[in-house]
């Protein structure tokens, strides 16, 4: 019997950078390993390079370089989905498209009489950088996704309420992964690359409260720099990435020069794995304020890296960290986590080795894959 051919459709390429395209870099080629052919599409580099193969893993190429402009690259993602969801009907037997752009054209392989699947990922609509039309759009590819498609994956049990009653026999949940980091020991010498000198001299192991997440509003960041404000708390906050929005961008700054808080570090991205990934091991506590699940990839890798979490308190983090964070609803209630752990720091350290114990049963990557292995197989039956 010749092998399950698979085709991964939606992420940029390979282990770049992003939750898709990490995901795509773990799972493909250990299925690979367990004898499946697969299939991965992949955008076309700016420079030329064009790798046929990882790992086993067959990469197929979009002809088109992506644009730079915002509009036209939503444009070129949906024509990018619908050009491989063709493509690959036609060799695959099972195609499996990662986010909402070409779902709404999984109709196409079940015409080929294959396996359509759709990674619904999170509820994006409710992201304030979506302008109306953006968010409407995306409710209804979410919808015209779960309705075309022959199988739902859902990363987080929770998202399964935000899809209609109607299609919940088609929605299986395969969560997210993370795999334990070597640990990379402290040096305040590599962070004066990345911090201005007098940022770097606040800096010292297990000394600063550490934030890691794209700077927009539904991840809270104002609310977190806010409870930090009315903490007064003597360690650093610092904060890891980009504004999507130079108006949330000039809200948060004036936040920062009204409380004349020379204690708040925005660093901008960090896309060096051993600065970002030492800072994450060797914070006194991470805080992670993303509310628009469903799991976030930051928040894994953060629990398997042996950190004291305070979260925003929703339904999507409580079912990744169970009782092993601790969940902040606005400014004071964030104030007073933070107050219960300076005062008492050893009291918390015990959630350390819990929340990594959990990421470590639940979320490990060879978990994961066992069970995308056992969906894959069980779909191809009930096709």
């Amino acid at each position: 019997m010749p092998p399950l051919r698979i085709a991964i459709i939606g992420a940029r390429g390979i282990n770049n950078y992003g939750g898709f395209e990490t995901m795509v870099g773990e799972l493909a080629p250990k299925l690979v390993g367990k004898g499946y052919v697969v299939y991965c599409s992949c955008e076309k580099s700016r420079n030329g390079e064009r790798l046929e193969d990882y790992k086993g893993v067959k990469l197929i190429y979009f002809p088109i370089k992506p644009p730079v402009n915002y509009t036209l690259r939503k444009i070129f993602e949906f024509i990018y989905d619908i050009y491989f969801i063709i493509k690959c009907s036609l060799r695959c037997d099972i195609v499996y498209v990662l986010g909402l752009f070409g779902g709404i054209f999984l109709f196409i392989p079940r015409l080929f009489g294959k396996v359509s699947i759709v990674n619904v990922d999170g509820i994006e609509w409710k992201r304030s950088k979506f302008n109306i039309v953006e968010k409407n759009l995306i409710r209804i590819f979410f919808i015209l996704s779960t309705i075309s498609a022959s199988f739902i994956i859902i990363d987080n049990k929770c998202l399964k309420n935000y899809i209609n009653p109607r299609y919940h026999k088609k929605v299986i949940y395969v969560p997210y992964g993370a795999s334990p980091r070597e640990y990379i020991p402290w040096d305040e010498n590599k962070l004066i690359h990345y911090f201005k000198k007098e940022d770097a001299l606040k800096i010292s192991q297990e000394k600063f409260w550490l934030v890691v997440a794209r700077l927009e509003p539904e991840n809270n960041i104002h609310i977190i720099i806010d409870g930090f404000i009315k903490a007064k708390t003597h360690l650093p906050l610092v904060i890891i990435g980009d504004f999507t929005s130079n108006k949330y961008r000039d809200e948060v700054y004036k936040m920062i020069t009204d409380s004349e808080s020379d204690n708040i570090i925005l660093l901008g991205s960090v896309y060096n794995m051993e600065i970002l990934d030492m800072l994450r091991q060797n914070c006194f506590v991470y805080v992670h304020g993303h509310s628009a699940g469903g799991t976030n990839p930051a928040l894994l890798e953060t629990m398997i890296m042996k950190n004291i979490i305070i979260a925003h308190d929703n339904e999507f983090n409580r079912e990744v960290c169970g009782d092993f964070a601790l969940y902040f609803k606005d400014a004071d209630d964030l104030k007073n986590k933070i107050d219960l752990i300076e005062n008492n720091p050893e009291y918390y350290l015990k959630l350390k080795d819990e929340v990594y114990d959990r990421a470590r049963k639940e979320y490990s990557w060879d978990k994961v894959v066992d069970k995308y292995e056992f969906v894959f197989k069980e779909l191809k039956v009930r096709k």
